[in-house]
């Protein structure tokens, strides 16, 4: 253990002050799991095609001929969505009395754009951003963008967040994005325009990671050992993925775009007063040198466990280190010496990997066959499954182990997806699945892996980053989907082998299982860390100091 889990033993692993923590903490981020994915439905495209004005005096034969057959991806013929025969020359053949196909070879007719609008199936959908500001044809480009621009947001955010964390503490970051967030939902429910809907939506990328990432610090320097790997693992993420379920739920039955987001931005107003209930986290306070107000915590923690702390909880070596402690510690500390820069360097490419395959995925539930609420819902539900092997192989193997079986067995499975035939669409949606099962199993062990490799003086900031860089990965994933109109292979062929690529290069990647968490740089394990698996000692002072703590009379 370290010195801070020696030092606060005596609370022990499950009481109430860590039960209530656990559940505070994870509640917040149940609003996260539909914010991030809800561009599924408030985005997507429902059929349609031009719009031939009701005032238009034509003949039933040639309004249901205006539009002319192209073939789709699966070589069907459908009616154009971005094309119509030009309007006056089909008037002038009603007029006329001639029939479509018959008196006239439709092929040899000219055709127009749609000039006048488009017509939506408004079966799925009331309506979406798509079909209010006609982000089709010509404007479609504006769908992959706005998810993107969400991802913008979610790395600028992972940007500034882990350093501002790490200066002014988890809890003032925490509870400011969940207000900036719940603020800025509602507002985005009124906006007039696709510019002013992306710009929201940007503001919600950059509090809904600060969010994530705020909560998940806390709980991993809060909790004990063992609850802390249940908690980076299946705790935090479980409740992400309630709120994931929730989004096609809630969708299903609220069929319009503004309504829908207004239900997602009312949650937020009953989280903001857990401010009362949340403590701050005595280990980050160590680190800034305020060992009094640690001390108040942990007291505050033992009298609701109902158990004694000692005399001196932190003994004099904190207090020795004050001034060490307090040294800031930012972003280029993650590139200063070999040893963190290659560890850094190839958890980033490693974080990039994972998130372009869990997002393309993730995001894809509207383009498989079936309905795409239930495809949405299953690809949410597999995730609750892939949440409890993570912890599994937390608690019980390798960490390289478990990164790399994950990754490969995700990578192999979505390669075989595309070879799939178009008449066996189930066995291809039941692959993808797997293959989301997996990829969703490697992101849980990699965001907990995270938070064990680094040290506190750093932990934010470098979980910051890494979700930074993998942000990359999330801001060009809807385009690789959008690459389905060129091939409906190419998606699954570029994700299938950067999975598999990333599972070879995780084998890289220090051992940290069973190893106490690092508090400062040196106590960091050795990169590459396929050959030796060496844990930090305490100096003699430091044991010295511990036993003296250790035998400190308890207060009566």
């Amino acid at each position: 253990m370290t010195d801070f889990d020696a030092e606060t033993d005596f609370l022990g692993e499950w009481g109430r002050f860590q039960q209530l923590t656990f559940f505070l903490l994870c509640l917040p981020v149940i609003p996260n799991g539909f914010v991030s994915l809800s561009i599924v439905f408030v985005a997507d495209t429902p059929p349609h095609h031009c719009l031939i004005p009701a005032n238009v005096n034509l003949t039933p034969a040639w309004r249901n001929s205006s539009i002319p057959l192209e073939e789709d991806g699966r070589g069907a013929l459908v009616p154009s969505q971005c094309s119509r025969y030009r309007l006056r020359d089909v008037q002038s053949f009603s007029d006329r009395g001639l029939l479509p196909g018959v008196d006239v070879n439709l092929s040899g007719v000219a055709t127009e754009g749609c000039v006048d609008g488009w017509e939506f199936d408004r079966t799925t959908y009331e309506s979406t951003i798509s079909t209010e500001w006609d982000l089709v044809c010509d404007e479609t480009w504006k769908i992959p963008m706005s998810t993107s621009v969400f991802f913008c947001g979610v790395l600028l955010g992972s940007l500034i967040s882990g350093q501002v964390s790490d200066r002014f503490g988890r809890k003032p970051v925490l509870f400011f994005a969940i207000g900036v967030q719940t603020v800025f939902a509602f507002i985005q429910v009124f906006s007039s325009s696709w510019t002013m809907f992306c710009v929201i939506f940007f503001t919600q990328g950059v509090a809904q990671v600060s969010r994530y990432m705020s909560a998940f610090v806390l709980g991993t320097e809060i909790l004990s050992p063992r609850v802390r790997t249940i908690f980076s693992t299946a705790g935090i993420n479980l409740f992400f993925c309630v709120g994931y379920m929730l989004l096609p739920l809630v969708a299903f039955f609220i069929r319009g775009w503004r309504m829908l987001l207004l239900g997602f931005a009312l949650p937020g107003v009953f989280f903001l007063p857990l401010w009362w209930c949340v403590t701050e986290s005595p280990r980050w306070l160590l680190s800034q040198g305020r060992v009094e107000e640690a001390e108040a915590i942990v007291k505050q923690a033992a009298k609701r466990n109902r158990t004694e702390p000692p005399a001196v909880i932190f003994g004099p070596l904190h207090k020795e280190h004050k001034t060490e402690r307090r040294k800031a510690h930012n972003i280029c500390d993650l590139l200063r010496t070999g040893n963190i820069r290659w560890l850094s360097l190839t958890l980033w490419v490693v974080w990039n990997s994972l998130t372009i395959s869990y997002y393309v995925l993730s995001l894809n539930t509207a383009n498989l066959h079936g309905n795409a609420y239930f495809n949405c819902f299953l690809s949410a539900a597999v995730e609750i499954p892939a949440y409890m092997l993570s912890w599994v192989m937390f608690r019980w193997c390798s960490r390289r182990l478990s990164l790399c079986s994950t990754f490969f067995l995700g990578g192999v499975v979505i390669l075989l997806t595309q070879i799939i035939p178009a008449n066996m669409m189930y066995i291809a949606v039941m692959l993808e699945m797997i293959g989301k099962f997996s990829v969703t199993t490697a992101f849980s062990v990699m965001y907990a892996y995270t938070a064990e490799v680094y040290p506190t003086v750093l932990r934010n900031t470098a979980l910051g980053t890494c979700s930074m860089a993998s942000r990359i990965g999330s801001i060009i994933a809807p385009y690789i989907i959008y690459l389905r109109s060129y091939s409906v292979s190419l998606p699954y062929i570029l994700i299938g082998s950067l999975t598999v690529l990333s599972a070879l290069l995780s084998l890289l990647l220090p051992e940290s299982y069973g190893m106490p968490l690092p508090d400062t740089i040196t106590h960091m394990q050795d990169f590459p860390g396929c050959c030796r698996k060496t844990p930090y000692e305490l100096t003699q002072t430091e044991e010295k100091e511990s036993a003296a703590e250790r035998k400190s009379p308890v207060v009566s």
